[in-house]
Parts: C-alpha cells; structure tokens; sequence
C-alpha cells in the first residue's frame, strides 16, 4: 500500500458547481508522538504538524498510549509559535492510558481561532507539561482532526 499526495483541497460528490452543488471536503489528521523527552516541568514547544493554508480545526484527539511514570499528568497546550495558547488552553491528560475525555478538550478549545488557520500554512505546535516531575516514561499522542479549505477559507467554488 502506498500513500497518494493531493496538491490542493479535494472535494467529492456529482455536482461541482451551480446551485444544486453537493461536493463536500474530506476529513484529515495528522498525528504527533510526545515521548517523556518532550513530557518534561520545564517543556519546549514541539512542531505537532503542519496545517494547509484555510484549513478548519474540527477536533484534537488525546491519547495516552503508555502510562505515564514520574510525572503525575501531562498538561497541554496547542499553538502556533507566536501564540502558544492559539487552538488550546491547557488541560490535563491523566497519566493512564486512554483517551482524554472529549468534553476536557472541548472546553480548552479556541473555537474562534480554529475555524480558518489563515491564508499561509501554518506549524501547529504543543507543550507538553510534566506536573510534579519529569516524565520517565509515557507517551502522549495528539491527532489534529480538519478539514483543507482553499487558501482564503472558501470550501465550495463560486456558482459560475
């Protein structure tokens, strides 16, 4: 099996353009792995990924893979090099393996921030704060869960 790479937003459906237009836009992800290297009390923002211009943030996925030791939990953070905090407040993950529950993430999302990313790709990035200590083992992987707009934010092609 092989990966196949689109150089713009793709759209499905029958009717591309006109009033009974019903192309849709394709939900993506990438996921990012933070190892105890990055889980630490004094952490350094990590690239999580990047984003294509327009895109639109539907929902981050938190999962601890592996339990965390040293470390009581993991609090993160989601955003841009500039603004730390842009997608994200900070929640804690826990240190069991699981997934975060839905509605923690929910509540430290910036959902105005979210809906368009801008007109220039843009690096996602997360901090990774280890409470108490260090982390000295656990894994923590964040999946970023949007959709590819055009450029501007547009997602449907103007009824010519």
């Amino acid at each position: 099996m092989s990966f196949t790479t689109f150089s713009g937003p793709v759209r499905s459906g029958t009717v591309r353009e006109s009033v009974g237009r019903n192309c849709g836009l394709p939900i993506l992800s990438q996921s990012y792995t933070a190892l105890p290297a990055v889980i630490k009390a004094t952490p350094t923002a990590q690239l999580l990924c990047t984003l294509p211009a327009g895109s639109k943030i539907l929902r981050m996925q938190v999962e601890v893979t592996v339990a965390m030791t040293g470390a009581t939990n993991c609090g993160l953070v989601v955003g841009t090099s500039a603004t730390a905090n842009k997608y994200f407040t900070t929640f804690n993950t826990g240190a069991t393996v699981g997934m975060v529950a839905q509605a923690t993430v929910d509540t430290a999302m910036q959902v105005a921030e979210t809906n368009n990313v801008g007109t220039a790709d843009v690096g996602v990035y997360g901090t990774f704060t280890a409470a108490t200590a260090d982390a000295t083992a656990g894994n923590v992987v964040v999946t970023i869960v949007y959709i590819q707009r055009a450029p501007d934010g547009a997602q449907n092609p103007v009824n010519s």
